[in-house]
């Protein structure tokens, strides 16, 4: 073993055992992981990226997963051959990773500091004053604000980016040699994207190890990485150095993944009339305390939003998690309380009650943001999608099974696949079902959330080009909510930006993207690695 490697890996093969089937996720790959240097994997859901970070650890579901090939050589030890209770001193001591989503990853019943104090228990037998004064200092570390006031603190009291932070502490809590990061910002908002981003590349710095990042991303990659290796359907088809690997890229597929950014430009459809208008919207959530309960102050969620959007046109609303996006939308669909005015097609919308606005809710549908979570996984596609028809007595039988096919194969899936359930599908096809749902009851207003931000780069591309196509062959109205400004920049005709409920700035996407005013838009541009004027 080279003394500048770190991790060896040669010849990894993984393969799934289901009944008689096997199945190779991973299949002879080699490559290696130098001391102090960052490594990172990409390639499309599926590829084995995942799978091969686990198999250094050996997080893998066995007996169901085996490695019928292959070493992982890390000193003089294959990790691939080591007992359980060495490798067990290994894990989380010298060789850690940070899980893609922390509020799985994390115990929700155990406080931040119980969590850490856990990990310094077991590996360097830390116990009491000892063990909180070093969470103390891992939480400082990450710039955790005013640690001491979080140790008491369940997952569900932080954001999301301070339970990621919290995910680094404790890897780093051993200060290991290999940090395996796993998806580490895919759920979080552009700036704290950043702020994880350039973290990781401090104390990796700081402390000298070694970074294994796997990655849909490739502006994250292009950022942090030395090397790529470009992994498909479970193959290393191209490694390289960053600057080679981005600026020369050889194999198609590589090059397919560098040029799958969103792109484009929104639908050219007719400006028509104000299909949706917005005045002075306001979402105020009251704050409570004392024995008789009373109101003290209010959490002004969305404070004052206007605006007016004509049929067939995109509103992009952007702004960091906890703004009000998603609070906006909900609103304006009635799905909670707001005072203010909303007028769709011409009616207000703020005086009717529930059964007055049920009718309405065909012409308004909405897409999620996790299309696992908001699709039955009792239902069959073709139950799914055709909901809505019975909910609101639209058509016979035969006409609904009719618009259900035809609804199917306008988002690009196979009508014969109907019968199938969710889990069945891939993210993007999940996505499409969802979006099938809604387009099924041919409404005016498409609400979608954040639709886009769980999928692989050139999945989203495929989402993008479907939504520009259905708004132009049907004059849709979409508001558009999400963290993924190029997405946005791909969809939308306006652009509105929210900073703690209140709109900072607003009006033709183009040109806010081309020249933002304000301050925070130009932070948001950046974070996202969006060019933008130089002020003066």
């Amino acid at each position: 073993m080279s003394e500048a490697n770190l991790i060896e890996v040669r010849d990894l093969a993984v393969e799934f055992i289901s009944g008689d089937q096997v199945n190779r996720v991973v299949d002879g790959i080699s490559f290696d992981i130098r001391k102090g240097e960052t490594l990172a994997l990409v390639g499309e859901s599926g590829s084995g990226k995942s799978v091969t970070a686990h198999s250094i650890l050996r997080l893998l579901p066995y007996p169901l997963a085996r490695h019928p090939s292959g070493s992982v050589r890390y000193g003089d030890q294959d990790l691939l051959q080591l007992g359980e209770k060495p490798m067990q001193r290994i894990r989380g001591n010298r060789i850690a990773m940070i899980f893609q989503e922390p509020m799985t990853s994390l115990n929700p019943l155990h406080s931040i500091e119980k969590q850490i104090n856990e990990i310094l228990l077991l590996h360097k037998g830390l116990t009491g004053k000892q063990a909180t004064a070093r969470t103390l200092e891992l939480l400082e570390l990450v710039g955790i604000p005013e640690p001491h006031k979080r140790l008491k603190a369940l997952p569900h009291e932080l954001s999301g980016g301070q339970r990621q932070r919290v995910m680094i502490a404790m890897a780093l809590a051993n200060e290991p040699e290999l940090l395996i990061a796993d998806e580490p910002t895919t759920a979080l908002d552009v700036t704290v994207q950043l702020k994880i981003l350039d973290l990781l590349k401090e104390l990796q710095s700081r402390l000298g190890m070694a970074l294994l990042l796997i990655s849909h991303d490739l502006n994250l990659v292009r950022r942090i990485a030395h090397r790529v290796c470009v992994m498909q359907r479970g193959k290393i088809v191209e490694q390289a150095d960053c600057a080679t690997l981005f600026s020369a890229p050889k194999h198609p597929y590589t090059q397919m993944l560098i040029n799958a950014e969103p792109s484009g430009a929104p639908a050219e459809n007719p400006v028509g009339a104000p299909l949706l208008e917005v005045e002075d919207l306001r979402v105020w959530f009251p704050i409570k305390k004392g024995f008789l309960r009373r109101t003290v102050d209010h959490v002004k969620a969305v404070d004052g939003i206007n605006f007016s959007l004509p049929q067939g046109q995109t509103l992009g609303i952007v702004g960091e998690s906890g703004s009000g996006k998603s609070t906006l939308g909900l609103a304006i669909l009635r799905l909670i309380s707001s005072q203010g005015g909303i007028r769709f097609n011409g009616q207000h919308l703020e005086g009717l009650n529930q059964q007055e606005v049920r009718p309405l809710r065909r012409e308004m549908q909405v897409v999620f943001q996790d299309p696992f979570g908001s699709l039955s996984p009792r239902m069959c596609v073709a139950d799914i999608v055709g909901e809505g028809l019975r909910i609101h007595r639209i058509g016979t039988a035969e006409e609904q099974e009719a618009a259900i096919i035809a609804a199917l194969q306008e988002v690009g899936l196979d009508p014969q696949t109907r019968h199938r359930y969710p889990h069945e599908f891939s993210g993007g096809q999940r996505q499409r079902i969802a979006i099938a749902r809604a387009l099924v009851l041919k409404p005016a207003l498409i609400l979608l959330d954040e639709p886009t931000s769980a999928l692989d780069r050139t999945v989203q591309r495929q989402v993008v080009e479907l939504l520009r196509s259905l708004q132009l062959k049907y004059n849709l109205t979409y508001l558009f909510i999400s963290h993924d400004l190029a997405v946005v920049k791909a969809l939308s005709h306006q652009l509105m930006v929210i900073k703690q409920g209140q709109v900072v700035e607003q009006g033709d996407a183009r040109a806010i993207f081309h020249a933002p005013q304000h301050a925070y838009t130009r932070q948001l541009l950046e974070a996202a690695f969006l060019e933008v004027e130089a002020v003066g």
